[in-house]
């Protein structure tokens, strides 16, 4: 194992002084073919919209990291022991990069842009086993909708989602013997003051009218969903602040209707109401749905705190969740009696990345 990092330290110092022109998120490209290529027999073949894709993953995870990083020594600074610091600086060096790699190439080749809006999103997870960090890349709802309609059977004309607050009215049109297209009736009666969320639906439209489908989600539906350790800065809920020195409760209503939305996109935009061509799933999409079974589990096995498994909305939220590797999770060990500490140090990437 140790001959193997030298062996890749070598060939990176190798590279750098025979590229010297190359920035950082052109060996960031040159880092992913090579570590792709001894994860994965055959040669490595991306095109150059796909590199110039894997140079904005680098752009974006650099920025998460230092993000990451920021809330970790932030979180230390709060802890009355030091038992329950996380001692592992979140940086390049500390990242799993073979794993990066894999899902980097792969979230390429499905041409997905993580300089776009809510298109993927970079996570990381402290994974105690391996002492590193594992970067999962997320899908954000307008990824889904992507990937969704690339792989579709037959690409829709057009899908609408809408939620349907108290005040609306909405009638569901559902096919029957009189009638052979669904459809639905929707007024906003009042848009300024439309009370309470009851749930929402999704319209998919296609060339031929039959085949339009009409997806109803209940508020039922939506809070089964809705992660177990879900922050109530975005599902709303009970926080906690400083006033004063003290900590105090307070209510928020977060990002709550942000979060059902997304919640009615992923089940609309889902193989289940939008069934997926078995001609065009390639290794990318099987990979992928591999790595979301991966998030699933490391997000189960996170040390949870309250700032943990978030729904992300855009890409200046970046949570840090640490995987213990053990079959349980971990208590809490954060002191909540101490208050923030003033002026936390940012990050200092001053260490050159690592590749």
């Amino acid at each position: 194992m140790a001959a193997n990092s030298k062996a890749k330290t070598d060939e990176t110092a190798l590279e750098k002084r025979q590229h010297p022109e190359m920035n950082h998120a052109e060996r960031f490209v040159a880092m992913v073919i090579r570590e792709f290529g001894s994860g994965v027999p055959g040669e490595v073949a991306l095109t150059d919209f796909q590199k110039k894709l894997i140079q904005g993953y680098f752009i974006m995870i650099d920025r998460a990291l230092k993000l990451a990083e920021d809330g970790r020594i932030s979180k230390n600074k709060t802890n009355k022991s030091r038992d329950y610091d996380n001692p592992l600086p979140c940086i390049w060096q500390n990242v799993n990069m073979l794993d990066l790699a894999l899902d980097a190439v792969h979230c390429a080749r499905m041409e997905l842009d993580m300089t776009q809006d809510n298109h993927l999103f970079p996570i990381p997870f402290r994974n105690k086993k391996t002492d590193k960090y594992d970067l999962t890349l997320m899908l954000g709802y307008n990824g889904i909708r992507y990937v969704a309609l690339r792989y579709a059977v037959e690409t829709p004309l057009a899908v609408t989602t809408e939620l349907v607050y108290s005040t609306d009215k909405f009638t569901a049109i559902k096919k029957g013997v009189s009638n052979n297209v669904e459809s639905y009736e929707f007024e906003i009666m009042n848009p300024f003051d439309r009370g309470e969320i009851l749930g929402g639906f999704g319209y998919i439209e296609y060339k031929n009218p039959a085949k339009n489908k009409l997806v109803i989600m209940t508020m039922a539906d939506m809070l089964k969903r809705k992660p177990a350790y879900a922050s109530a800065e975005f599902w709303g809920g009970t926080v906690k602040k400083w006033e004063g020195g003290k900590q105090v409760s307070a209510e928020t209503d977060g990002w709550f209707s942000e979060m059902c939305h997304k919640t009615l996109i992923r089940e609309v935009y889902s193989a289940k109401h939008i069934p997926r061509d078995p001609r065009k799933i390639d290794d990318s999409y099987h990979h992928m749905r591999l790595r979301e079974a991966k998030m699933a589990e490391l997000e189960s096995m996170a040390e949870i705190d309250e700032n943990a498994n978030v729904i992300v909305i855009d890409a200046d939220t970046v949570p840090v969740t640490e995987n213990s590797g053990e079959p349980s999770a971990e208590p809490d060990g954060r002191d909540n009696d101490t208050p923030p500490a003033d002026g936390a140090e940012p990050a200092q990437m001053s260490i050159e990345p690592n590749f």
